[in-house]
């Protein structure tokens, strides 16, 4: 298939700026994607489209202060940062400008923390020894700053906005947005109809959010980013799938890690791992039958996702009807359940 064929246009005031006052209040475009039917409703809504049984599936990485600004030695030139994945003291990490970023080259970001590039590889991203006494993150909580994606213009007031509100295990690079419109008090609500809540990990990097350049999306390579699955998990989605009951996933995140799994080991098993696992129609997901998520990027890799899950036309339609709507796009935007009745 062609990039082209994932194109739709979207006027800019779309583009959330800032989250709802109240997570759940974002709207909902519920698809039927057996029907094609479109409804339009509220994130509170979504417990009515979940019957007793059905399991939600989310991802519980927590987005760190990964975006960094420094000084480069002994020239004092300008650097930026985003740390991607952290493997001890060695980060990988986007660099803006990174042409400027050579093997040897020591960058200061404060009294507490300097790096040294070890490596440099593909894509702008380089490995960079970090040197620091204490604790990194603790370090990286006084002095980075949250990485909002680069079309959210408007400071965030509040940092744990974005992050989910079940955010528990530190390692994303951006947030798994499907998951910000939940609230303890839906979560309460849910649990009470008898819809199972579990989790799965991945931290989110270069491979959910790089763009595709490639004419033909077959050629596009997906880089790695880290996944986990529990055994309390595997044996939970293990019994659902032989009861019969619906396993949803929240987030193409979630959605990747399930079906990394099941290609892998072909049943739900709990392991870790890294993935690249891209999905583009046409393809047979194995281990999910619905999706909540967010309104995606053109010709992005999440927009490729869901197309396979349904159908690109379908998805074009429904994002056509949406604009039409005036929903909020992309990671503060609206959110769209992709039901399977």
């Amino acid at each position: 298939m062609k990039l082209e064929d994932f194109d739709f246009e979207l006027p800019e005031d779309l583009i959330a700026q800032h989250p709802t006052d109240k997570r759940d209040n974002s709207r909902l475009l519920v698809l039927h994607k057996n029907t094609g039917l479109i409804e339009h409703k509220h994130f509170y809504d979504i417990i009515d489209y979940l019957h007793p049984g059905d399991v939600l599936v989310r991802n519980n990485s927590r987005v760190i202060p990964a975006r960094l600004f420094g000084t480069k030695m002994p020239t004092g030139a300008k650097v930026e940062i985003l740390i991607l994945n952290i493997n001890d003291h060695i980060c990988e990490c986007l660099c803006g400008n990174a042409k400027a970023i050579k093997k040897g080259t020591e960058i200061y970001f404060s009294d507490e923390l300097s790096g040294t590039c070890v490596e440099r590889k593909d894509d702008g991203i380089r490995l960079i020894e970090m040197h620091y006494e204490g604790i990194f993150l603790e370090i990286l909580e006084k002095i980075g700053q949250m990485p909002t994606p680069p079309y959210i213009h408007e400071k965030l007031k509040d940092n744990s906005r974005y992050n989910n509100v079940y955010a528990q295990i530190n390692g994303s690079a951006a947030c798994p947005t499907a998951g910000l419109h939940f609230t303890p008090e839906l979560d309460q609500k849910l649990l009470a109809k008898g819809i199972e809540i579990r989790y799965v990990t991945l931290h989110v990097g270069l491979g959910t959010f790089k763009p595709v350049k490639e004419d033909n999306i077959e050629d596009h390579k997906m880089h790695s980013e880290y996944y986990s699955m529990s055994s309390e998990t595997a044996q939970a989605l293990k019994k659902a799938r032989e009861e019969g009951r619906r396993i949803i996933s929240v987030g193409t995140t979630s959605t990747r890690t399930i079906e990394t799994i099941m290609q892998k080991y072909g049943d739900y098993t709990a392991c870790q791992g890294d993935t690249s696992i891209f999905i583009y129609p046409p393809y047979t997901f194995k281990g999910i039958d619905c999706q909540i998520t967010n309104f995606h990027l053109p010709k992005s890799t999440l927009i490729m996702m869901i197309s396979a899950l349904c159908s690109r036309e379908m998805i074009l339609d429904a994002y056509k009807e949406a604009v039409k709507e005036k929903y909020r796009f992309f990671s503060f935007g609206d959110s769209m359940f992709i039901d399977n009745e």
